[in-house]
């Protein structure tokens, strides 16, 4: 027998009832110009219109909304690159926790300024030089606050989940049999989640995580049946998934329910990106737009299928976003 895994569906649906009324219910978008370039159907998960503009706000306020008032009032603590960043400040403005967040200092200045504008503190660090997950740590040790992790916790994983409930749910509202769902992959936490929702939900349905080349950390992991780490040879503008190794929480449920790991060029992404924009005229960042670009390059294994893509995020800075879209 299958070992059982960390998180069930009765985990997302009680998430689900915290996030009500706080995450919104993000539209599936559709359009002929996007079918016709991918030969397939496709379905996407708009998350990039989601609060803060990604999906992060499900898993930090899942989990945030479980601590004690003393444990509250102590504040939270997360390390990001963004997204998450933006989420658990977010998150804590409305549960009246403060927020101190561990930022690359390189990040896309966006993500910086909105959780700043939503009153979390932001330590800046250098990605190459020093350890983010222990200054965040060092944090809670003095302070005495919570971490929050971006992905490797069962609460978090459980609200970022809560996008897989939504998209069977609207599939069904549709009459759509699912054949596959792609979604981007760092730690695991969101497309695991997704994966345990549709098992339950809609369990033909295969679920592929998406990650730059480079960065194929799931990809080998679960390839290998274990958590490899690897060592990146170059870096990617998808931001929010520079990860080295599967989170340890994350793993064993991606390594049971995940169909595979597909892995995507920079210059397919810069191609989805333009394509969101033309087509459905919304905004994608890099990392929100991975998906997509994996069916852009791999029609052949979806196509004349019905896919759903999950565009996590649209937190991309302007020049960026208007250079990408201006391209030939």
């Amino acid at each position: 027998m299958p070992a059982p895994l960390p998180i069930d569906f009765a985990d997302i649906t009680a998430a689900a009832k915290r996030l009500d009324g706080v995450a919104l219910v993000t539209p599936l978008l559709e359009s002929d110009a996007i079918n016709a370039a991918t030969g397939a159907r496709v379905l996407i998960k708009a998350e990039c219109l989601q609060r803060t503009g990604a999906f992060k706000i499900r898993g930090a306020y899942n989990k945030i909304s479980q601590l004690t008032p003393e444990q509250r009032a102590k504040g939270v603590v997360a390390f990001s690159s963004g997204n998450h960043a933006q989420g658990v400040a977010r998150a804590a403005r409305i549960l009246g926790a403060p927020a101190q967040i561990v930022m690359p200092a390189d990040a896309p200045a966006i993500k910086t300024r909105n959780t700043k504008a939503d009153g979390a503190i932001v330590i800046a660090y250098d990605r190459r030089e020093a350890n983010r997950v222990a200054i965040a740590n060092e944090i809670t040790m003095r302070t005495g606050a919570t971490l929050v992790p971006p992905y490797d916790d069962l609460d978090v994983m459980a609200g970022q989940g809560t996008v897989g409930l939504e998209i069977a749910a609207q599939a069904e509202a549709l009459n759509v049999r699912l054949d596959a769902v792609l979604g981007p992959c760092s730690g695991g936490g969101m497309i695991g989640g997704t994966a345990v929702a549709l098992r339950q939900m809609s369990p033909e349905t295969e679920v592929y995580a998406v990650e730059p080349v480079g960065f194929d950390d799931t990809a080998r992991s679960l390839a290998a049946g274990e958590r490899i780490e690897i060592d990146p040879p170059a870096p990617s503008i998808c931001d929010a998934l520079l990860i080295e190794t599967p989170g340890k929480v994350t793993f064993p449920v991606t390594g049971a329910l995940l169909a595979g790991g597909l892995t995507v060029s920079d210059d397919w992404v810069r191609s989805a990106m333009g394509l969101a924009f033309d087509a459905l005229k919304v905004v994608f960042e890099p990392s929100g737009a991975i998906a997509l670009a994996a069916l852009m390059q791999d029609q052949d294994r979806f196509a004349g299928k019905t896919v759903v893509i999950i565009a996590t995020g649209g937190n991309v800075d302007r020049k960026m976003f208007g250079e990408v879209i201006s391209a030939d």
